[in-house]
């Protein structure tokens, strides 16, 4: 389980990167800009998937190994 909240957080940081990049510096690039109901709204969105890697992060070095 832990592993799964370690990859679950990586591709998170992943694409909130991705898409903080794309935003700002005009790419078109993630996963944030394929879905319609964000638009205008990809930003924040994104923001919002680097704080739950985060929270992933936190959830997978509370658990045991294995």
């Amino acid at each position: 389980m832990k592993q799964l909240l370690e990859v679950l957080g990586f591709l998170a940081l992943v694409q909130g990167v991705a898409g903080l990049v794309s935003e700002l510096a005009g790419w078109d690039w993630g996963l944030v800009h394929r879905f319609s109901f964000l638009d205008g709204y990809e930003l924040f969105a994104s923001i919002a998937l680097l704080v739950l890697s985060g929270a992933l992060f936190a959830a997978a070095e509370s658990r045991k190994p294995g």
